[in-house]
């Protein structure tokens, strides 16, 4: 849907004010004009696999003989009452990052009560960001519907919650079930809010739902190991969009990152010939969750540590991979 696709690794750091858009975007743009392939800037809304089409918000319909779907996930924006007309939702990344620069312009007019619904990693991370950014004037609550960062082992919730306290960041245990214009409902209060910021778990893509493609009860698209389609084999995908039955993995971009060879090599093949690769998953990732002020926690099975020598590896891994894909040569 845009020349430029975000980075969401980096997105915590953008809000903390230590990257540049530049910093946290790829070009698509110029990628494809450098691979020599046309772009269409467009959304999908809906897909027949029967007649191999795909249809655009515009009305355009594009045929396909291989479809390859990398869309990642959504957030379903009428799942919280209230939240469509009041939330700012962290997906789509380029409309979040447009509406946060609103908040930073509301923050120099007066105080804020910020309210992070959501305590995964992207929940987390985002508050002590918005700690950075906005200064000790603001309030900062996060509200947890369970644990603090429950995938991850016990030892880095503790971290995070440390890292939290220090930050003046509260935790409200409960689950919201309302975001009204300057309040969201927890449990039976009503906690004030300026800000309801959405960090919540990933949807499947709304338009999936009729296509025919086979899909878990959640909508995810069902791939084997060749990332094929489990009902229709010249339809490919990967990235958080995909369900592995054979191989579960979280939904994480590294596990996004890591399928991306396997896919263009199978791509490849079906078009030439050749044998389909597969791609497995790894059983463990390296996680590094931004603290906000440089400092990070980093996570590999039950080994955990923090501060800055985790921050600065953090920093270099995220901008070593960005700069792959600038200065592309064009063909």
């Amino acid at each position: 849907p845009s020349p430029r696709t975000w980075y969401s690794g980096m997105v915590p750091g953008l809000i903390a004010r230590r990257y540049s858009a530049d910093d946290c975007t790829i070009d698509v743009a110029a990628l494809a004009q450098a691979a020599g392939v046309p772009l269409r800037l467009g959304r999908a809304v809906a897909l027949d696999p029967q007649a191999r089409v795909v249809t655009l918000a515009d009305g355009e319909r594009i045929d396909y003989d291989l479809l390859s779907i990398n869309t990642g996930p959504v957030q379903d924006r009428d799942r919280l009452p209230g939240a469509r007309e009041h939330a700012l939702f962290v997906r789509p990344i380029e409309g979040f990052v447009d509406l946060w620069q609103r908040t930073l312009a509301l923050a120099e007019e007066r105080p804020l009560a910020l309210v992070v619904i959501g305590s995964g990693a992207a929940g987390v991370e985002l508050a002590l960001a918005a700690r950075a950014a906005l200064g000790a004037r603001h309030s900062i609550t996060v509200v947890c519907d369970g644990p603090l960062l429950a995938a991850y082992p016990p030892a880095v919730g503790a971290m995070a919650q440390a890292a939290l306290k220090r930050a003046n960041v509260q935790l409200l245990p409960g689950r919201c079930t309302e975001v009204q214009a300057h309040h969201v409902v927890v449990g039976s209060m009503r906690v004030s809010c300026d800000v309801p910021l959405l960090a919540t778990g990933s949807d499947a893509p709304a338009w999936l739902a009729g296509s025919g493609l086979a899909l878990d009860d959640a909508g995810f698209v069902r791939v084997g190991p060749t990332l094929q389609s489990a009902s229709h084999p010249e339809v490919l995908a990967a990235g958080d969009i995909i369900v592995r039955d054979d191989a579960p993995h979280p939904r994480s971009g590294v596990y996004a990152v890591r399928a991306g060879p396997a896919l263009a090599a199978n791509l490849r093949a079906l078009v030439g010939g050749g044998p389909l690769a597969p791609y497995a998953p790894q059983r463990r990732s390296l996680n590094l969750l931004a603290l906000g002020n440089g400092r990070a926690i980093a996570s590999w099975g039950s080994w955990s540590a923090q501060g800055w020598l985790m921050g600065w590896w953090k920093d270099r891994i995220d901008r070593a991979f960005m700069a792959r894909w600038r200065d592309q040569p064009k063909k």
